[in-house]
């Protein structure tokens, strides 16, 4: 199963035992099955099985044990995920309060690429790229293009706040349009660098478009989530 992709054996295994430690098929405090077992299951030699394991270990997935096997140390899932929010409302109630750590790694005057569909451009742009990140952990890096107009409301503000709540609480700032597109993609070197995961790791990539009264959009964030970040659930009731 792992032929045809050009990247290390043990690398590949140990991406998929731990998917499984974070799905809850090993749950914490579970013995893995034996190195035979992952040997005979996956078809890899022992070395391959011993060194996915190391990697893990590493991590603070799990923990060898001489003469008692391999015990799963984390648990299933993530303490922290973000829901995908389909109305401006929503989006906004669940960026009130989060207080991720921001770290800016591009201030710069830009002008962002902008569709038929967005609006016209404003006059000028203020660009952040940024990482956002909780206990040590990269989850997102996002390109933020501000009008500029808006941006010097509160520039202290917005380099430090998330920029969403803080769009919606500035007076005399009105939103008359929003949407967003979420793509599941591949993380390139670049984000595999930011969010420091490997390249080609599952990513969401979610670009958020606010337009103003003049059809001029005051607001673009084109954002890359880990893949094991992003919660999607939709009501299918009518």
């Amino acid at each position: 199963m792992f032929d045809r992709i050009p990247i290390p054996r043990y690398v590949q295994l140990a991406d998929v035992m731990r998917h499984r430690i974070k799905r809850g098929v090993w749950a914490r405090d579970e013995v893995l099955p034996s190195i035979d077992q992952l040997m005979q299951e996956f078809d890899v030699a022992r070395v391959t099985v011993r060194q996915a394991i190391q990697l893990l270990a590493g991590e603070g997935l799990l923990s060898p044990q001489r003469g008692r096997g391999t015990f799963v140390t984390a648990e299933p899932g993530r303490a922290r995920r973000l829901s995908v929010q389909t109305t401006l409302d929503d989006l906004v109630e669940m960026y009130r309060g989060d207080t991720p750590d921001l770290s800016n790694i591009i201030e710069s005057q830009a002008t962002p690429i902008l569709t038929e569909r967005d609006g016209v451009p404003a006059p000028s742009y203020f660009h952040m790229r940024r990482v956002h990140s909780r206990d040590g952990e990269y989850y997102c890096v996002v390109s933020i293009f501000i009008d500029e107009r808006v941006f010097n409301l509160a520039p202290d503000r917005f380099r430090r706040e998330v920029v969403i709540p803080l769009f919606a609480s500035l007076p005399g700032v009105e939103i008359v349009k929003a949407y967003q597109t979420l793509n599941i993609s591949a993380a390139d070197v670049e984000v595999a660098k930011d969010l420091q995961i490997p390249v080609n790791a599952p990513v969401a990539e979610i670009r958020r478009v606010f337009t103003g009264p003049d059809g001029a959009v005051i607001y673009l964030g084109e954002a890359t989530y880990r893949g094991d970040y992003i919660h999607l659930e939709m009501d299918l009731m009518p």
